[in-house]
C-alpha cells in the first residue's frame, strides 16, 4: 500500500533552481528536499500553535514570571 501521494506544485525559478543545487548538492531527489522542507514547516507551525496556546494559558492563569509559574506548578505538585 502507498504511504505518499503525488501532487503538482508550481514554483518561482529561482526557487526551483536552489532545490536542485542543494538536491545535487546533498546527492538527494528534489522531492525529498521539498519532502525535508514541508516537514520542518509543519513542525514549526506546531511548535508555533503551542506556543501561543502556553502564552494564553499564562495570561489566562495570571502567570507573569518565572517564579509565577513555579509556583503554580509547586501547588500542583508537578
Amino acid at each position: 500500500m502507498r504511504t505518499t501521494k503525488p501532487i503538482t506544485i508550481s514554483l518561482p525559478t529561482n526557487i526551483l533552481r536552489e532545490t536542485e543545487r542543494i538536491a545535487k548538492e546533498e546527492v538527494r531527489t528534489r522531492t525529498d528536499v521539498i519532502r525535508d522542507a514541508l516537514n520542518q514547516y509543519v513542525v514549526s507551525r506546531r511548535w508555533q500553535r503551542l506556543r501561543q496556546w502556553g502564552a494564553q494559558t499564562a495570561e489566562r492563569l495570571e502567570l507573569k514570571t518565572e517564579e509565577d509559574l513555579q509556583q503554580f506548578l509547586d501547588l500542583r505538585g508537578l
